[in-house]
């Protein structure tokens, strides 16, 4: 099939990167991207490419590029739909807050939406492909509903996850490790619908970077690259308190490590822990697929990642209150970067909001400054938690537009995201302005520790032993 339609149902952190790429590198093909929220079309729509609803470094520019040549967004989802040759579902698929699988399972609410939207419009054959990350076996749902409806419309599904890491997405859908495409290799049907998507990403992937699968082996493979990748972030986070407590530096620990040909060097720096989309969805729903079919030792060693990150967050704010002569009631905690990693305004599982939930239970005055996500957007992420009203958290935590204004006057900073701006602060004048001791607390193992205790703050940092603040003399192991 000659593909000269695309549409994706889904404006969001992948769908819109994903499809203004694909719309730069295939001009001949006309794509258009719609979503049910018509505030967000309106964004990627703005005349003014930097206020997009998705930050991610070269975006802007691919978009002002191919926008209203051959990328169109549009709330017309009816459509888009109907005049397709292949349809990306690129919707939310939480995790399920009700009912059976609560907490563990993916809500595939949306998923089922698309397919019966797609089934009640299409009128001749169309290339169906997940883009969402879904559990093992949603492909069958999905041609299950499509097949069932009677209008005669034949569907190929297919499974094409993606592997984006956001803050780099760009860089990553332009050289990407692999493409990964799963479907029916059994049928001349299916062979024929994997090579049209392939011949898509030919146009500028490396042929051998593209690896054809059967759907279920693609979509378990998304599933089990976001599960392996978060191990490696709770294996080096469960050291890090070692490390503090004999006198390690994790640094130098997962520098070692890093230099096996056998580990390599990447997703072993210590943190605060991870937030994102993916990665604690992704090990739920696993978790999950294990136990439906009976296999508990699968599911709980799995789970034992999430138990580690949130303990690592966890920690992170307890290691701030005992430091604070065991209360921060009362006291002004400033808090630098709410996303959930640096170059992205995502905020989804982001570590400063459980860090901000439990500072607030312990009645701390918080201040945040990140440089690209909205206060409302701040706000909402707490209001989520439901940890205490509305009006609580708009009370005991304040959003400030200015990072000097934020820490003015603070107990304490803690350093959530990786900024690379926070680097390069006037931390003397810092410093000047806040209360003594001033106590910093390096989530992201971010800042130069020997110049900050030059100055004279109580840098703490993740995985790393004690400082003697009098001379920098290197660790001083606590008795």
């Amino acid at each position: 099939m000659k593909i000269k339609n695309i549409c994706c149902i889904g404006a969001g952190y992948v769908g819109g990167p994903t499809m203004a790429v694909i719309a730069q590198k295939c001009p001949d093909i006309r794509v258009t991207v719609v979503d049910i929220n018509e505030n967000r079309i309106a964004a990627w729509n703005d005349e003014n490419v930097e206020k997009l609803p998705v930050y991610e470094p070269g975006l802007s520019d691919i978009v002002k590029e191919a926008r209203e040549r051959n990328l169109f967004f549009s709330t017309d989802v009816d459509s888009a739909i109907d005049k397709a040759d292949m349809i990306f579902i690129s919707v939310n698929t939480p995790t399920k807050t009700y009912g059976i699988g609560k907490g563990m399972a993916a809500d595939l609410k949306w998923i089922e939406l698309c397919a019966r939207q797609i089934a009640s419009i299409a009128k001749d054959d169309k290339i169906i492909i997940e883009k969402s990350t879904l559990p093992v076996r949603t492909a069958a749902a999905l041609r299950d509903i499509l097949d069932n409806t009677g209008n005669g419309v034949k569907y190929q599904i297919l499974s094409n996850p993606e592997f984006l890491a956001e803050g780099t997405a760009v860089q990553d859908l332009l050289n990407p490790d692999r493409v990964l495409i799963g479907g029916d290799i059994d049928t001349e049907d299916g062979l024929q619908a994997i090579q049209s998507l392939s011949e898509i990403y030919e146009r500028w992937v490396p042929k051998e970077r593209i690896l054809t699968t059967n759907v279920w082996s693609s979509e378990l493979s998304k599933l089990t690259a976001n599960a392996f990748l978060a191990q490696r972030v709770s294996s080096i986070n469960a050291m890090s308190e070692l490390c503090e407590k004999t006198g390690a530096d994790v640094h130098e620990v997962a520098q070692a490590l890093g230099m096996d040909s056998r580990i390599g060097s990447k997703f072993l720096q210590s943190s605060v822990g991870f937030g994102g989309s993916c990665f604690q969805k992704d090990i739920l729903n696993l978790v999950y697929i294990a136990k439906s079919f009976g296999l508990n030792e699968v599911a709980d060693y799995w789970e034992q990642v999430i138990i580690m990150n949130d303990y690592q967050k966890r920690r992170f704010a307890n290691n701030m209150i005992q430091t604070l002569f065991n209360t921060v009631s009362g006291k002004k905690i400033t808090l630098l970067g709410w996303a959930f990693k640096k170059d992205t305004n995502d905020t989804r599982e982001s570590a400063a909001i459980y860090v901000a939930d439990h500072l607030l239970n312990e009645e701390a005055e918080i201040v945040v400054y990140d440089p690209k996500v909205e206060t409302e957007q701040i706000y909402s992420d707490l209001d989520y938690l439901k940890s205490r009203s509305k009006e609580a958290n708009r009370q005991s935590l304040k959003v400030a537009n200015n990072p000097y204004e934020a820490c003015k006057d603070a107990h304490a900073i803690a350093v959530l995201t990786e900024w690379e701006e926070f680097k390069h602060y006037d931390w003397e004048k810092i410093y000047d302005n806040m209360l003594k001791p001033a106590f910093v607390f390096d989530g992201r193992n971010l800042l130069n520790m020997e110049e900050l205790i030059k100055i004279g703050f109580v840098p703490k940092s993740v995985g790393k032993p004690e400082y003697d603040a009098k001379s920098f003399s290197g660790p001083a192991i606590a008795s």
